[in-house]
């Protein structure tokens, strides 16, 4: 029986609504709200009898808090500060999203383009009326380099605003193609290992190059589960930056 490295995204009803089959409860979804009750309990844990003085897993929330916080600050300055609530959740989100699907029998919800689309539409739909509503007609200045001249405005508005609206799928494919690549790999590596031990032989003694490949990458996935909600972070708040200062 062959089984295909991309099996483990496939996405499964695990119960149908009252509405009909086209309405169902993946497993997708149950990772989904799994992802947001361990973040949950994960800052209420750390932060419930919190002290002056922090201890070892009250620091962790902490040193999550000023991380984000130092990157709103360097690109926004002081006025980050309003959008911190919103930068921070979604850099936790992701992260532990990633490192959730790093769990075996699990289901990496950041491996679908579905849905780190939607979340890069999402934010990107609302810098826009972040920038509409603090600009207004003049947030369109954006799309025309400073000090261009006017004559050069019929090439460079549209190829500003290819740009401008290319930052979703930037957004979108880098974390989707990270996370199912490194997931794929794995579990080609792991079949092969598996297939070594089922033959036998010599083979116990080869299988040990794979094994070792996958414990190097396991380490390497889970750097990358938290470099790219960095990256992720990172960019929303270049936009943003983008959004409320203009150039």
């Amino acid at each position: 029986m062959l089984y295909s490295p991309l099996e483990q995204f496939e996405i499964v009803p695990i119960f149908s609504t009252l509405l009909g089959s086209k309405f169902a409860f993946t497993n997708s979804s149950l990772f989904l709200f799994l992802t947001i009750f361990i973040l949950a309990c994960f800052f209420y844990m750390t932060t419930y009898e919190s002290t002056l003085a922090p201890n070892r897993w009250q620091s962790l929330s902490e040193m999550m808090y000023e991380f984000v916080q130092g990157m709103l600050h360097e690109a926004l300055g002081d006025k980050g500060s309003r959008f911190f609530p919103f930068v921070f959740t979604t850099f936790a989100f992701i992260f532990f999203a990633n490192i959730l699907g790093m769990v075996p029998y699990t289901f990496t919800v950041t491996s679908h383009i579905i849905f780190t689309f939607g979340l890069g539409m999402t934010t990107f739909v609302g810098l826009n009326i972040i920038g509409l509503k603090r600009h207004g007609l003049h947030f369109f200045s954006l799309f025309l380099p400073p000090g261009a001249p006017l004559a050069l405005a019929p090439l460079l508005v549209p190829i500003e605003l290819i740009s401008y609206v290319f930052r979703v799928v930037a957004l979108a494919v880098r974390l989707f193609a990270n996370m199912m690549a490194g997931h794929t790999l794995l579990k080609i590596l792991a079949t092969f290992a598996w297939k070594m031990i089922a033959a036998g032989g010599i083979f116990y003694i080869i299988q040990l190059f794979p094994m070792i490949v996958i414990i190097a990458i396991t380490g390497l996935e889970l750097a990358i589960a938290f470099l790219q909600a960095y990256v992720w972070t990172t960019l929303v708040c270049l936009y943003l930056s983008d959004a409320i200062n203009l150039h």
